[in-house]
């Protein structure tokens, strides 16, 4: 069951580890309905939006696209630490290459710039951290902080200085405050929402569409905060309204046995357990106990041997 890589004290747990609130919280389905949030939020941001519109054909391959981001946040979960470092290689040296440009003003700038990187950071795990707690992953204020903490690990796998990304709510919100007047709902950002409303499918899929994933965008985009509601000019139901709506669709999510969800490619939860053993398997009771027995922030800062103060380079 622990065959694979190790380290001194045994298999390799990667960047995380099972000890770290991100353990648990990213194996909760929610993280779908988060995922998209994510989306409508980073499009509300002009020149991020750009880097996407002018780099990608998102609407012809929007369902990769999806997968793709879904299998770089498992890969640095779930995998091991070489295969962490190596997905973040690979999304440096993409961003390395691509550039946008200003349609206004002419400027041309990179998509890996610092403010873009930690734009499109913030608003993931600001929605991933909202989705998990109004649908009822219990997920304690201490507790939201370390996840915060924790996936500066994820922001350096990016290219960014982790000393430059919020470390808990406080920072967090902080940030939002700031960038708040940089946001716009320009003709991209209306791009992104009607593709993400109506994304194109075969003919077969067309009703599916309708029930299924209208009610992902739906309560996706319901769950974005007030400024991003006005931003785009539709009105939402009242935050209550929405959480009730979360909170029931993530309890119907969870009746779906773990091992089934699991069994959908590319399989890295399942994969970690046969490294790790069962006592790895991640499940919300374990955010239940009390903070003191979760590991500090998991592994995401221990690069140096555990002091938090010292970090990795990317390279």
């Amino acid at each position: 069951m622990t065959d694979g890589p190790r380290t001194a004290d045994g298999p390799d747990p990667g960047l995380f580890g099972p000890g770290s609130v991100t353990w648990q919280a990213h194996a909760d389905p929610v993280m779908w309905i988060a995922g998209v949030r994510a989306l409508y939020l980073q499009a509300l941001h002009p020149r991020a939006v750009r880097g996407v519109t002018q780099n990608s054909d998102f609407r012809r391959d929007a369902w990769g696209r999806l997968l793709r981001t879904a299998g770089f946040v498992g890969t640095i979960t779930y995998g091991t630490t070489e295969a962490a470092e190596q997905a973040g290689a690979r999304v440096r040296r993409i961003h390395s290459h691509l550039g946008a440009t200003d349609p206004v003003t002419g400027e041309r700038y990179g998509v890996g710039e610092p403010d873009l990187l930690l734009w499109v950071h913030c608003a993931e795990i600001d929605s991933y951290l909202s989705v998990l707690r109004r649908s009822g992953t219990p997920v304690s204020d201490a507790q939201a902080d370390r996840y915060i903490d924790e996936n500066r690990q994820s922001a350096r796998l990016v290219g960014l200085d982790p000393a430059a990304v919020p470390a808990d709510r406080a920072q967090l919100a902080a940030y939002f405050e700031a960038v708040r007047p940089e946001l716009a709902a320009t003709d991209e950002s209306h791009e992104v929402d009607d593709f993400l409303r109506r994304p194109p499918v075969p003919a077969f899929l067309v009703p599916a569409r309708a029930v299924l994933w209208r009610h992902v965008a739906s309560l996706a985009y319901d769950a974005l905060p007030a400024y991003a509601h006005e931003l785009y000019g539709r009105p939402a139901p009242g935050p209550a309204t929405v959480t009730r709506r979360l909170t029931v669709t993530g309890n119907a999510l969870r009746c779906i046995p773990d091992r089934l969800r699991w069994q959908l490619p590319p399989g890295h939860i399942l994969g970690a357990m046969a490294r790790l053993g069962p006592g790895s398997r991640p499940a919300p009771y374990k955010l239940r106990t009390p903070d003191a027995i979760l590991d500090g922030p998991g592994r995401a800062q221990l690069r140096d041997g555990g002091d938090s103060t010292r970090w990795r380079t990317p390279g």
